[in-house]
């Protein structure tokens, strides 16, 4: 398999997919991501912009390639070099937000878990793709694709709960190692910004497709506290805003740093932006 041939034609997702459906339905909402399904005699695309999960996870070369263009963003729209640790953040985030929806939208659209150790995923940041192979996923009984290979049958819904924590964390877990030497955190630390990605990218996807309660409460459910490695709860709650209207907010586990560069300019659930401000942006943005 060629990477322009990847690039320029629309494959059809391999014969029996159980997931091709759930990443059309991404891609239909979600036009800065779009999943590309291998089959098992495909390679994964490398070079030429493309860089394999398993290559993060190793570290060294492919890591400092991966970053210069996080490193080159931030000097070329703020005009200031960040320090490396938040460059090292920043990068790890850009993979991450991403990743987890490779899980988390087959699991909330029909629940269906793919396992996708880290060789079976590539990624073109500046395209947006992901290039994937599913040789085996987890279900309920009674989905008409519980019968096709590669199928795990999980009993009930919180047994699939912890089928997608485990294979997110199964996949994520060497790729936050092989970022770790270059960030000045704690494993809490780095897990809470895993936690962050998993809440903060199906709620937004959940919101294009008219489903943001349901994902809210779906993460609520998901990330309920005290489900290692994951750092906290999916941390969502509602302000008041000054017309009565609810403004739904989260708390993150962790902080991306960027105060760093612009102090004046944090995240609207950004652990340093309190409520009054919360709600002066909100009900801004919901007034435009």
């Amino acid at each position: 398999m060629t990477v322009p041939a990847l690039l320029n034609v629309a494959p059809s997702a391999p014969a029996g997919s159980p997931v091709a459906e759930a990443y059309a339905r991404l891609a239909e909402v979600h036009s800065g991501l779009r999943v590309l399904e291998r089959s098992a005699h495909e390679p994964a695309p490398r070079g030429v912009g493309w860089v394999g999960a398993d290559q993060l996870a190793a570290g060294g070369a492919a890591v400092d390639a991966f970053l210069a263009w996080d490193h080159a963003q931030v000097l070329r729209d703020y005009g200031r070099q960040a320090r490396p640790d938040v460059v090292a953040g920043f990068g790890l985030h850009r993979y991450a937000w991403p990743a987890c929806l490779l899980f988390t939208v087959p699991w909330f659209l029909h629940r269906r878990v793919p396992y996708l150790p880290p060789a079976q995923v590539a990624y073109h940041r500046t395209l947006g793709r992901m290039a994937v192979h599913v040789a085996e996923f987890a279900c309920l009984p009674g989905d008409p694709a519980a019968g096709l290979p590669g199928a795990h049958v999980i009993p009930d819904e919180e047994a699939l709960r912890a089928e997608v924590r485990a294979a997110l964390a199964a996949h994520l877990e060497p790729v936050v190692e092989g970022f770790a030497p270059r960030m000045r955190r704690g494993r809490r630390a780095l897990w809470g910004m895993v936690t962050d990605d998993v809440a903060e990218s199906l709620w937004y996807v959940g919101d294009l497709l008219g489903e943001e309660a349901r994902a809210i409460a779906e993460l609520g459910l998901l990330l309920p506290g005290g489900t290692a490695p994951y750092t906290g709860t999916s941390g969502f709650r509602t302000l008041t805003g000054p017309d009565g209207t609810g403004l739904v907010t989260r708390d993150r586990a962790g902080c991306c740093f960027f105060y760093t560069i612009r102090p004046e300019d944090t995240c609207v659930t950004c652990p340093r932006t309190c409520d009054a401000e919360r709600i002066t942006r909100m009900t801004a943005a919901h007034a435009s």
